[in-house]
């Protein structure tokens, strides 16, 4: 049930704006029936399993891409929710909130993926999510950066545009998580008029540098 998932309200928040027809319209198209909504426009049934054998190759890579990412950022954040006492402030509450959505967006990823869906790696995030508030909030940021820029330069490159929308759902989020932290860390929160897209090897290159992924 996706209520277990959406813990605070993130996902059903994004459910409500749309009409009743346009919503189950999109359900029907990616295969979840009219009956899964459940009273007040939740979404109450299965995640859409969009990585179906119709699915092109390349946004199944693209999407485990992104879940590898996710992966990466629940982890990191599940650590410092564990040891969020060492935390003050609205980074306390950052922490709360966007390890939930991280949570989320995993558990989003794995279902649309099914069997597809590559494992979760091993981290090693080196004391940085759990032993000082400045060094968290600093990884913070740099996490949430790349990862939007990330998902800018593969949402072009997705052929399925079911697929394409639910990419874009996540994108907005991880710039709010991004703007937040930088808020926090009394920096711009937009310093730019664009945000730059990356590629895949750009990300693969940086979050590698990071040694976080040990296996």
């Amino acid at each position: 049930m996706l209520e277990e998932f959406d813990v605070d309200g993130a996902l059903q928040e994004a459910a409500d704006k749309l009409s009743p027809e346009t919503r189950a319209a999109f359900l029907k198209k990616v295969g979840v029936g009219v009956g899964t909504v459940a009273a007040g426009g939740v979404l109450a049934g299965a995640i859409p399993r969009v990585a179906s054998a119709a699915t092109p190759a390349s946004d199944v890579a693209i999407l485990n891409f992104a879940l590898t990412l996710e992966y990466l950022e629940a982890a990191f954040y599940a650590g410092a929710k564990a040891n969020a006492g060492i935390f003050k402030g609205d980074t306390r509450n950052f922490v709360s909130v966007v390890a939930k959505h991280e949570a989320v967006h995993v558990a989003f990823l794995k279902k649309a993926l099914g069997s597809a869906a590559v494992p979760k790696p091993k981290f090693d995030f080196k004391g940085t999510n759990n032993t000082s508030q400045k060094t968290f909030e600093a990884t913070a940021q740099l996490l949430e950066d790349t990862g939007v820029s990330a998902y800018l330069g593969q949402v072009p490159l997705i052929k399925t545009p079911a697929i394409a929308g639910a990419a874009g759902t996540i994108v907005t989020v991880e710039a709010r998580h991004a703007a937040w932290m930088r808020h926090i860390r009394k920096v711009a929160p937009a310093p730019f008029t664009f945000d730059k897209p990356k590629t895949k090897a750009q990300i693969l290159a940086a979050v590698g540098g990071t040694g976080f992924i040990v296996g």
